[in-house]
């Protein structure tokens, strides 16, 4: 039998309302001209003889496994509420049904492992509805940069801003919603509506296996008054490829095409993914635009059922995407974006009928143009700050794009930082030294800049306020999570030039009755020289060998108190360990501080400070890298010596005491 008069496939489509009556339309085109049979519909609804017009008589039930059976369907078109698609998924292919299943695969990355088991075990196809992925525009672009059209690819940005009104988050139960009578949904912006922005991203890089995605950074907001999220963004680390970021809303003023941006070191490339077509802009070179074909994936699923043509969207290729969609199931949930910050359509009842988020397109432009999340944008309603939790008890709070002036040697830091029972340990900006951030990494002295901020030391003058200040900017998160992150920032000094590249990584880590807050940084010198590191004490100051990690506690701590192991004087001593005590009027509190490199610089009676000292009465000379741990264990009440004592040593929690790991010379 020629192709030419082959029989229609028989159809099965489960779930005929909402985005099914899309696929309706579709299979009534692919039925007048003999692709497809709609044979069988599952819905728990019966659906009505005019939306069923051109497509025969189909049986209607509500039991997928007996209609794939009695009808002999030989692909099954999956639309249904994301929560249910791994169970539905699995009966139509354990019922010998090829599956075309509607983005998201699942709504969880268990689900998606699930149904990939079952597909590989009956050997049937599996179709995912990311009907962008259909397009011949992603291979053309994968040529472009193969082919070094643009040079070396810095990142990949993606933008995308639509309008929906509140009607939208309410037109069914599970609408809106992460989680629903304790099943996970995950209907958000970025996994419903702009999965296909993740998706499209992914795909152009070249990426679609779940290993391929080492780490997502995810950032959840709503305006509206729902669960889930209505405008996100996310970054994607990849093993061995470009970081991309994605960001969307669904509070524009009016729908904006979505669109990908591949930044080149020589130009870039621009796909507006619902439209199929591609910018390519280069430098001094002539702009083009080309609008490529899209194959239906209906079309290309029945290809494959009938001659084995390769899926265009296969279950495997979009373990990449279910890596990102677990990623925004486990994050926090998302933060509301308050009023003051919306435009409000309200009907004459004062309900809210739509909002709308002032620039929210021009947002999502500058993230796709910069690569960055909206906390690392001039974002009033997305403060770049991060919550560390112990056993889901939020204990610290770091800022990492502080608003600051240059006086202060603006860096990142964390305040406040609380004990267990919740008494604050940490003191910002105080009176006596407004300089002081927390807890942060300060050097009074880096090759001749200033990153302790206030005044500078000058041998035989003093104190003197110069024009020194240098800056440590946030550039990237590499894992961020409810426990900690790892972060890459830059020094630079006040004309900008930067001198130090740095990784820091910080854990909150749970102790019996206390947690540790485990800080490593390192230091890298990109002066091409060599860098000397140097504190007061080393220009004539005495005892003033303060620099590097830095904690100053409260100042309205009464009884002050610091002590050492061996009993002796805190301040200088090169004791494994350092406590610190006082008393609040949440309660007493202690903290521990445990490394093995540097003398401690010690403060109690005229303010509370402490923290190990890089250069205490010398210079250090930075050739290459500059390595530092110290873990500060927190602890609710006022510690004994040997209470201290056993908390240093517990302290022991991944590789050992935190022990010199120096790379600097002097």
């Amino acid at each position: 039998m020629s192709r030419q008069t082959r029989a229609p496939v028989p159809v099965v489509l489960v779930g005929a309302y909402g985005h099914g009556w899309w696929h309706l339309d579709n299979l009534r085109r692919l039925t007048e001209a003999g692709i497809v049979r709609l044979a069988g519909v599952c819905d728990v609804r019966p659906v009505e003889p005019e939306r069923l017009h051109g497509l025969g008589r189909p049986e209607q039930s509500g039991d997928l496994g007996r209609l794939i059976e009695r009808t002999g369907a030989k692909i099954t078109i999956l639309v249904t509420p994301i929560q249910t698609h791994a169970d539905l998924a699995v009966q139509a292919l354990e019922a010998g049904s090829h599956l075309l299943l509607e983005k998201p695969p699942a709504s969880t990355f268990a689900g998606f492992q699930r149904i990939s088991a079952v597909a590989a075990r009956t050997g049937l196809g599996c179709q995912v509805g990311f009907q962008s992925l259909g397009s011949a525009a992603i291979p053309a672009i994968r040529q472009l940069i193969a082919d070094g059209v643009v040079g070396r690819v810095k990142g990949i940005g993606v933008a995308g801003a639509w309008e929906r009104d509140t009607a939208y988050f309410t037109r069914s139960a599970w609408a809106g919603r992460r989680r629903a009578g304790g099943v996970e949904v995950v209907d958000g912006a970025l996994t419903n509506p702009f999965a296909h922005a993740v998706a499209t991203a992914l795909a152009v890089a070249g990426r679609g296996t779940a290993d391929e995605v080492s780490g997502v950074d995810v950032e959840l907001y709503h305006a509206n008054e729902i669960e889930a999220d209505d405008t996100s963004c996310l970054r994607i680390r990849l093993g061995d490829g470009p970081p991309i970021t994605v960001a969307v809303t669904l509070t524009a003023s009016r729908r904006h095409e979505p669109y990908v941006i591949v930044h080149g070191a020589e130009g870039r490339i621009t796909l507006t993914y619902t439209l199929d077509r591609v910018r390519v802009e280069r430098v001094c070179r002539e702009v083009t635009t080309v609008a490529h074909p899209r194959t239906d994936l209906l079309e290309n699923l029945v290809a494959h059922v009938r001659d084995g043509e390769p899926l265009l969207v296969p279950l495997a290729g979009t373990g990449a995407f279910m890596r990102v969609l677990e990623s925004i199931r486990l994050a926090p949930d998302p933060l509301p974006i308050p009023d003051e910050h919306q435009e409000i359509d309200r009907d004459e009842h004062g309900t809210a009928v739509r909002r709308v988020l002032p620039g929210a397109a021009n947002l999502t432009a500058r993230s796709a143009e910069h690569l960055a999340l909206y906390s690392e944008l001039d974002v009033p309603w997305a403060a770049p700050r991060a919550v560390l939790r112990v056993r889901d008890l939020p204990v610290a709070e770091y800022s990492w794009r502080p608003d600051l002036a240059t006086t202060l040697s603006p860096r990142p830091y964390l305040h406040p930082v609380r004990t267990l029972g919740g008494v604050t340990v940490t003191e910002l900006n105080p009176a006596d030294h407004v300089h002081h951030l927390g807890v942060s990494v300060a050097v009074a002295d880096v090759g001749g800049r200033n990153f302790w901020g206030g005044r500078t030391y000058v041998r035989d003058v003093g104190p003197t306020w110069l024009d020194d200040h240098g800056v440590q900017r946030h550039v990237t998160f590499t894992r961020r999570d409810d426990h900690g992150f790892t972060e890459t920032l830059r020094w630079a000094g006040p004309d900008g030039v930067e001198i130090l590249d740095e990784e820091r990584t910080v854990t909150a880590v749970p102790l019996a009755g206390a947690w540790a807050l485990d800080f490593r940084f390192r230091l890298t010198n990109l002066t091409g020289s060599r860098l000397l590191v140097r504190s007061s004490a080393t220009k004539g100051r005495a005892g003033a060998g303060y620099g590097g990690f830095f904690w100053r506690a409260p100042g309205s701590s009464t009884g002050r108190e610091a002590f050492t192991p061996d009993g002796g004087e805190p301040h200088g001593s090169r004791a494994p360990w350092l406590a610190m005590s006082g008393s609040a009027p949440e309660g007493d509190w202690t903290l521990v501080f445990v490394q093995d490199a540097d003398p401690w610089f010690v403060r109690v009676e005229e303010y509370p400070g402490a923290g190990p000292a890089l250069a205490w009465d010398r210079p250090l000379v930075v050739e290459h890298a500059l390595t530092r741990r110290i873990v500060t264990v927190v602890a609710d009440g006022r510690l004994s010596r040997t209470q201290a004592d056993a908390f240093a040593r517990g302290t022991q929690m991944s590789g050992g005491q935190p022990k010199r790991e120096a790379e600097d010379h002097g």
